[in-house]
This record gives C-alpha cells, structure tokens and sequence, in this order.
C-alpha cells in the first residue's frame, strides 16, 4: 500500500479532504450542525473505525459543528484506544459513547436525555443550539429525546451525501485496489465453478481469499446458479451448481473502507444460444451506459437506455428496482448518484467528475429459468468513463469443457 520511492495512497491527505468536504457542505446548507450515527459518516468526519459488528448498531456517533473540529463517541474503551492512535483527533473531543444498543438498555434508565444533554451543551458552546440539527439516523428514543430538548433536528443525511458524491484520488485509488482484489477473487471462482459445487461454498471461498489479502469487510457474496437466475432472488443458497447452468456472482467487500458492487456471470461448461442471447443484451444495455457516462450528463439520460420492467417480465419498476441500476460507492453501498428508471427518468441529477459508481444490468433469458447479470464499476473523468472492473466480461465465460 505504501512505499517511499512511489505516491500512493496519503492518508493524511484523505482525513483532510474528507473534513473538508463536510464542512464545506455544512456551510453551504441551512444547519448549525451536525449529528452522525452512519458508521459511513462517522468515519469520513472523524477516519475512525470499529469492527464490522457496529456497523447496525448504532453505538458510535460524531458531531461537527460550523466551524468546529469533529466530536467522537466511541463504543467503551475504543475511545481510549482513539487517544492513543489518532493523533488527528483532539483527545478531549475523543470520549466514550452512551447508547441505548438500540434498545436494549431500558428507557428507565434515561441515557437518551443524557446524551442529548451532552449534545446540546456542546451546540450551546459553538453557538448554533437555535440553528437547526442534522441527523442521519437514530433510533426512536433519541429522536425524540432531541426533540423534547428543543432542537430543531433536520435531515443530516443529505448533506453528508452530497460530500461524498465526488472522491478524491485517494478514495480513487482505494476504490481501484478494493475492485483489483476481487479481480483476484474472480480468477478463484473460474477455477471452482465446476458441476457440483455448492452456491454457498464459492460464497465461502471469495470470503476466505478476500479475508486473506486485506478486506476488512466482505459485506454480501450473491451467488445465483440455474433456474435461480429467474427472478433474481439477490442472495445465495445451498445449490449444487450443474452442466449448463448460467451462474452469477456479486461481490461486495471494502478495503480500507471503500467498497465494491461487482457481478460476474458464467456458463458452466457450455452455453445455449438462449443463454448467450440473454448474455449479450445485458452486455448491450450496460455498454450503452457506459458510453453516456462524462460530466455534465444526467442521470435521466443513462436511465433511458435501459429495458423497462415489462421487456424484463416484471409488471412494473418497483419490481426491477436494482437490476437495470447505477450507484455511487464509496465509504457505502449505495452512494450518489443513483440511478434507476423508478427515479431518474422524472428526477434526474447530474453526473459529475470525480464521482465513481456501479452499472449493471440484468437479462431474462427466453428458456424462462436462466438469466445474466453484469456489473461495472466506473470513475467519471474529464474525458469520460474509466472501467476500474477488469475480469473479462466482454462475452459470456464459458467455464470448464468437460
């Protein structure tokens, strides 16, 4: 990751870009502060994190007000363990957090007034306690315990998104070594795919090679096989792959934090003309996106040349939503600009340079149970798209001729 004789990634460089993008979209909006339970928030204000496990738990939290260095409130001892090891962070901003562990902790015990207490004492400080609140998330207790305090609280949310839609080139370059990881991963599931073999045990294995060469989250593997394809069902099972079986795969893992949202479809063995038909729509629908992609074009316009639900065989686009698709990745899944004919078409927002996010597309075949699936990554440049997905994906793989 680091060398002294090239540029790479600079961390120190990321941790002050990502404030800085905050505050600017602080400034720029109507809020005084604000108050982030995401883990995705709280580690682009504060590039702190915790294992995996608090990620739904809502036991960490940041504050950033106009103007001010980040607050952080950590689970327990993490912390103490910040103080030493963030030198970033001022350790009198870096303090044990009180949570509620989604309510586990009985409401008797009153620690969403004292945290909103806290919360409030420190607003007061930095003088923006009548100015409205941005919140993200929270859970019911909280929210309401903001509210019987006398704040404002607003949609945090937003601003936060609207931060992190364009990276910087060292989000870029993580981003790039998350997705060559699973360039990797691919090449092991070539190797594997062969009649036989369970969904869940390729599941297992991308995890194990992932874990192995340094993600710190392998998030979701989908793993579809047969007549599972159709419809999409977006997760995996125990089915035993067989001859002729269409195949795809999605992996989803982060390094460092950022993310991947990368499918890859085989045949097993052999391929019918049914299969590569569905195979090259799918290719020709996610190409022709790709081609719209440059700065300055609207999300509105990529949608367009997608199918619609009903060419897909569902009634409608609440039911294809996610399969002709875009999303921004980053610190998250699922970041700006989104992309869908369920939104874009009538509310379209504009792609812009800098931002990076995932195109796929999915293709019913005509024998009524097969169906593929691609997926590519790309980095939005002055001078149009760049591909950061590189497993070959340009025709349908074909897997071990038995």
């Amino acid at each position: 990751m680091a060398v002294d004789f090239e540029e790479r990634v600079d961390f120190s460089r990321l941790r002050g870009y990502r404030l800085s993008r905050a505050r600017h979209a602080l400034e720029a909006s109507s809020l005084g502060a604000l108050l982030c339970f995401d883990v995705n928030n709280v580690r682009y204000l504060t590039s702190t994190a915790i294992g995996e496990w608090s990620r739904d738990k809502l036991v960490r939290y940041a504050l950033l007000t106009r103007g001010g260095e980040p607050y952080l409130w950590d689970f327990g001892s993490a912390a103490v363990h910040h103080r030493l090891h963030a030198p970033w962070l001022d350790p009198a901003r870096s303090r044990p957090a009180l949570s509620t562990m989604r309510g586990a902790v009985s409401p008797e015990a009153g620690l969403p007034g004292v945290l909103v207490a806290e919360i409030r004492e420190l607003l007061e400080e930095a003088g923006v306690a009548d100015e409205p609140l941005g919140l993200d998330v929270a859970d019911t207790a909280l929210f309401l315990a903001l509210q019987e305090a006398g704040l404002t609280v607003r949609d945090g949310q937003q601003v936060l998104l609207d931060a992190r839609e364009i990276k910087s080139l060292d989000e870029i370059l993580l981003l790039s070594h998350a997705a060559a990881m699973v360039d990797g991963a691919y090449q092991e599931v070539v190797e594997a795919l062969r009649p036989g073999v369970r969904e869940n045990e390729v599941v297992a294995l991308v995890n194990q090679y992932l874990y192995e060469r340094g993600s710190d989250d392998v998030e979701s593997v989908n793993a579809v096989s047969g007549e599972r394809c159709n419809p999409h069902p977006h997760n995996f099972s125990d089915r035993m792959i067989r001859p002729g079986d269409l195949a795809f795969f999605d992996i989803m893992h982060s390094f460092n934090g950022y993310r991947t949202c990368y499918y890859r479809c085989f045949a097993v063995g052999r391929a019918t003309a049914a299969q590569r038909d569905a195979y090259r729509r799918a290719r020709e629908w996610i190409d022709a996106a790709i081609e719209l992609v440059e700065p300055g074009v609207g999300t509105d316009e990529i949608a367009a040349v997608w199918p619609t639900a009903e060419q897909i065989g569902l009634a409608g686009e609440r039911e294809a939503f996610g399969l002709e698709f875009g999303h921004g990745l980053g610190l998250a899944l699922h970041e700006r600009p989104l992309i869908s004919r369920l939104n874009s078409l009538q509310h379209p927002s504009e792609i812009k340079e800098g931002m990076v996010f995932a195109l796929e597309t999915y293709c019913p075949a005509s024998d009524g149970f097969s169906g593929a699936r691609i997926e590519e990554e790309v980095v939005v440049t002055a001078s149009g798209p760049k591909v950061i997905t590189l497993f070959p994906a340009e025709e349908l793989f074909v897997t071990h001729a038995y």
